[in-house]
């Protein structure tokens, strides 16, 4: 049980510097007009390649119940600690939440009375998207019926789980033995990173980038509690389950195209001097040790 509790504190700790860094410049470029979208996007990188580099050897470094039960259900992570493992995740972007609003509470709080924001009333995902997700992003593309015909709801959807397709699929080739010209693991959390970061670039302005439940279900509670109400739940739009479910069965469906079509194609083209088999065997036994 204490190596379980360790293994558990991992994904907890990456967890909230993700939230952490993640969140808290989404909070700097809405109330200090700090950066723009790109320096978003670029403390995203830094927040997910810091969290993996911290976690990796403890606990995986999943840090999104999409990547949790992905691993679970296409490959040999034990379903007995998904419930876990997704507890935590969630845990620990609710306590980055809530350190954060401790730290920046007095100026969100100016920031809402200047822009006329009424705490949990319409209109006030303008300060709620600091820590949790709407679609379309209110800050870039605003809070009026016209603002969310921009994107539909199955937009929202279609855009959460394709992007969250996208991450499980080049985390997979990114880590899979069989794959060649892999990134060195010491390197790797640079590289997935980058991913996220591009993934935010990309998407934010439509959905916020969730790709991931925890991130988004963990500070919406938060902010469901600090005083957001119905604009955390349901959401404006009944909209909250959406960064959840996509997300998940984008991931899903990502690890399934890996693993039972793309990745054979490393089987199909061995590199000279080792055979097909053998490389299987090398990564099948490197799934399990990584289970374990």
């Amino acid at each position: 049980m204490e190596r379980v509790g360790l293994i558990l504190l991992g994904d907890f700790a990456g967890m909230f510097i993700l939230i952490f860094i993640g969140d808290g410049s989404v909070i700097t470029a809405t109330v200090f007009k700090g950066y723009d979208l790109f320096g978003v996007a670029f403390a995203w990188f830094i927040a997910v390649t810091l969290a993996v580099y911290a976690a990796s050897a403890i606990s995986g470094a999943h840090f999104n119940p999409a990547v949790t039960m992905s691993f679970a259900a296409f490959y040999d992570f034990r379903w007995r600690l998904v419930p876990a493992y997704i507890v935590v995740q969630i845990a620990g972007a609710f306590a980055a939440a809530a350190v954060l609003y401790a730290l920046f509470s007095g100026t969100i709080d100016h920031y809402e009375t200047v822009h006329h924001i009424v705490r949990g009333q319409p209109g006030s995902q303008l300060s709620a998207f600091m820590f949790t997700t709407f679609s379309p992003n209110p800050g870039l593309v605003g809070v009026t019926a016209a603002d969310f015909a921009q994107v539909s709801k199955v937009q929202w959807f279609a855009a959460e789980a394709g992007t969250t397709f996208v991450l499980i699929f080049c985390i997979l080739f990114l880590i899979d033995q069989r794959n060649e010209a892999r990134p060195n693991p010491a390197f790797a959390p640079v590289i997935i990173g980058l991913l996220v970061g591009g993934l935010v670039a990309i998407e934010a302005p439509l959905t916020m980038t969730a790709i991931n439940p925890a991130r988004d279900l963990g500070p919406r509670l938060f902010a469901l509690v600090a005083g957001w109400g119905k604009i955390a739940f349901p959401a404006p739009r009944n909209g909250w389950w959406i960064p959840s479910v996509a997300t998940v069965t984008g991931g899903l469906i990502g690890a399934a195209v890996y693993r039972f079509g793309y990745s054979r194609a490393f089987v199909v083209a061995a590199p000279p001097g080792r055979e097909p088999a053998e490389i299987q065997e090398a990564s099948e036994q490197d799934a399990a040790s990584g289970a374990a």
